[in-house]
């Protein structure tokens, strides 16, 4: 049975023209002074020729200990396991991604899908449609929020020239039941195994 495909990440694979981000991590010294823990670039994975994503941070349980840097481990860890979906289970991710302009190139439908999680998007860069599988869509510009709970949703770049970048805090989260029926995490459309297994958590 083969395995299945893993993000590769590298400073390298930042797709966009958008500025680089650095990752900066606080911690404590011995007399409990604030001090930086470690200060990096973000490593990128691409997804595509016009979608590439970084892991900014995660944590693997509701409430993580940060004594003895139990949490930077523990992030680590999962991280070099490869086996990190697009949600951690009964914890917490925040990851960034840059979508490319929306030209023939790129995905010709944006891709929808439910993750079992509450997420927090936050538009950094250019403009975004987030579209609902209801048919409804809004227009998310720079400093745009969207709040995601549960819901079967897709995002496009608004623009055909211009690269769009958006940050997500996902909260891993109960099912959501509607009139008796459990949502399950879904991908709809063909799209790349790696992007499915993402999408899905199936790593």
């Amino acid at each position: 049975m083969s395995s299945s495909p893993k993000p590769e990440y590298s400073e390298s694979n930042q797709l966009s023209p958008l500025p680089a981000v650095q990752r900066h991590i606080t911690g404590h010294n011995d007399d409990g002074l604030a001090v930086f823990h470690s200060s990096k670039p973000c490593a990128w994975a691409k997804l595509g020729p016009s979608l590439a994503f970084n892991v900014v941070y995660t944590t693997s349980v509701p409430k993580p200990s940060m004594n003895n840097d139990i949490d930077i481990s523990t992030h680590e860890s999962v991280m070099e396991s490869g086996k990190l979906g697009l949600v951690s289970p009964n914890g917490s991710v925040c990851r960034m991604v840059d979508f490319g302009p929306s030209t023939a190139d790129a995905h010709a439908e944006p891709i929808m899908h439910r993750t079992q999680s509450l997420d927090y998007g936050i538009v950094l860069e250019g403009e975004v449609e987030c579209v609902l599988d209801s048919g409804e869509v809004r227009l998310m510009k720079r400093g745009d929020i969207a709040v995601q709970r549960g819901t079967m949703h897709a995002w496009r770049n608004a623009s055909t020239t211009e690269w769009a970048r958006i940050i997500f805090v996902l909260l891993s989260a109960e099912k959501v039941n509607v009139q008796g029926k459990e949502l399950e995490a879904d991908v709809k459309g063909e799209v790349p195994e790696i992007v499915k297994n993402q999408l899905a958590g199936e790593l």
